[in-house]
Parts: structure tokens; sequence; C-alpha cells
């Protein structure tokens, strides 16, 4: 199997050890500030990322505009669970061409545009991504007061290690 695809499930992996970490409630909560988010919106928002990956369409374009953002998989864990395991599955029999370019089109902020991208680049950057809301949701359940087993969970692999 390809590394970038390892990694990518490696990463994914801990949105599921989250999942089971988690009350229905604790998902939904949207009390903590500044910006009054759920770690339900940020899981969401995450599978959505990678669930546009899959749908390059006869153009040879991948939409990362037009992400289905279904509410239900913010606010139920079992259902959170069901679209993490669709995405899982789909990664593992991925059989694009890593190195295949597409054209991605993204909302940068003054209305959509087409970027290439090679598949790989943009695997890697929805592992990227991925991080930076456990980083976020770090945030979150530290204002929850939940606790999670996984001590790395919001950190970039490069990010130095405190030393001893």
């Amino acid at each position: 199997m390809n590394k970038l695809i390892e990694s990518t499930l490696q990463t994914l992996t801990k949105t599921e050890i989250l999942l089971n970490s988690l009350t229905n409630e604790q998902l939904r909560d949207a009390s903590v500030p500044p910006y009054f988010s759920s770690i339900g919106t940020h899981i969401r928002h995450i599978l959505d990322f990678y669930n546009c990956i899959f749908n390059l369409n006869v153009e040879n374009k991948i939409d990362l505009t037009a992400r289905s953002r279904n509410r239900e998989v913010e606010q139920d864990c079992a259902k959170a669970r069901t679209y993490l395991m669709l995405l899982i599955n789909k990664l593992n029999a991925y059989n694009q061409e890593i190195d295949k370019t597409v054209l991605v089109i993204e909302d940068l902020g003054q209305g959509k545009v087409e970027i290439p991208y090679t598949i790989g680049a943009l695997l890697s950057q929805a592992n990227s991504h991925t991080i930076h809301h456990y980083a976020i949701i770090n945030y979150i359940l530290s204002g929850l007061k939940i606790t999670i087993v996984d001590l790395e969970f919001g950190y970039n692999p490069t990010t130095p290690k405190p030393t001893t």
C-alpha cells in the first residue's frame, strides 16, 4: 500500500478513537468560546473533505466546495463512525495513481478557482488539514474538560517533542 494512503489511514484512525470516547452530547456541544463550534462540526468537515476527493468527475475535477454537510454526522457518533468507515474503506480500495494531475475547485475567499493538483498533493493536504482540525478539537476537548488517551492527538508528526 502507498505510504501516503497508510499515513492518511493512520491519521483517520484517531477520529475513530475520538468518536469511541465521546457521547452524542459531547460530540455536539458547542459551548466552548471563542468560536462555539462543536467537535462534531469539525469531524464532519474533515470527513466531507475526504469524501470530495472520491468524487472525481468526468472532467477530471474534484470540487472541494461540494461538501455534503450532513448535520446528522455532527450530532451522532454512530453516524459519524459509519461515514468514517465508508471513507476508510474507500481509501483502502483506492487505486488512482498518486501522481495523476486533477483540477481542484476551491473557494479561497474570492470565489471558486480551479487549481491543478496531483492526487498525492491533495491527499497530503487532506492529512494536514485533518491534523489542523484535530488541534482545534483539542481546544474544545480542553474546554469541555474531556481527556482522551492519545497524547499525540492534534499534533503534526513534525512537531518537536518536549525533552524531559
